[in-house]
């Protein structure tokens, strides 16, 4: 039996939901959720306490893998796929910021996982607001490579998949890592029980 909920909404905001005068291209460990438009189940459903993947739903996993692939500096570390959003954790190596600002929230953590397959989307040139190699270059690239994906599939060109914001996370310290880990591993079982988010 699938679970059909909307219990993930993103307002309809478009200000920026992102810390103030944190530079998000820096070295980071960073806990990502990315709603599907709507709150809509476009990946799947929950059936036993376990997710069941659709087509759209194992390309957002594919996608999701190559990211490490196009992002060099990125290691991936726990995500999952729900039927309508995806948790991930991921960090940014390596790229330092010559301001220090937002320092305290951000102090680097050894990941133990490494992921890289496929082909994913070009990261293109950079938009307003985005620094190249950041987590917003990277999250709309992963958004990008999904949505075309998932629309040759479904033969619905120009379709939204996403919504337009998505809430991240910086993960400063080990203990939080372990937390966000454990968020990520008991999704499913939350979502059974109805708490899923």
């Amino acid at each position: 039996m699938s679970v059909e909920r909307v219990p993930l909404r993103v307002p309809h905001s478009r200000r920026s939901i992102r810390l103030r005068g944190f530079d998000y291209s820096r070295t980071g460990v960073y806990f990502v959720t990315i709603c599907a438009q709507k709150g809509t189940s476009v990946f799947g459903s929950v059936v036993g306490g376990k997710v069941r993947l659709n087509a759209g739903g194992r390309t957002a996993v594919n996608c999701w893998l190559e990211i490490a692939t196009h992002f060099p500096n990125v290691t991936l570390d726990e995500f999952i796929v729900m039927p309508n959003h995806l948790h991930g954790i991921l960090a940014i190596n390596g790229i330092r910021s010559a301001i220090g600002v937002g320092a305290q929230h951000a102090a680097p953590l050894p990941l133990t996982r490494h992921t890289s397959v496929g082909h994913h989307a070009s990261r293109g040139p950079a938009r307003a607001g985005v620094a190249p190699g950041s987590l917003g270059a990277i999250v709309r690239s992963f958004k990008s490579a999904t949505t075309k994906r998932i629309n040759e599939i479904r033969q619905t060109p120009g379709e939204a998949v996403w919504q337009r914001n998505d809430y991240d996370r910086i993960i400063r310290n080990d203990g939080e890592l372990e937390r966000a880990r454990g968020y990520v591993r008991l999704n499913p079982v939350r979502w059974i029980a109805g708490g899923g988010s």
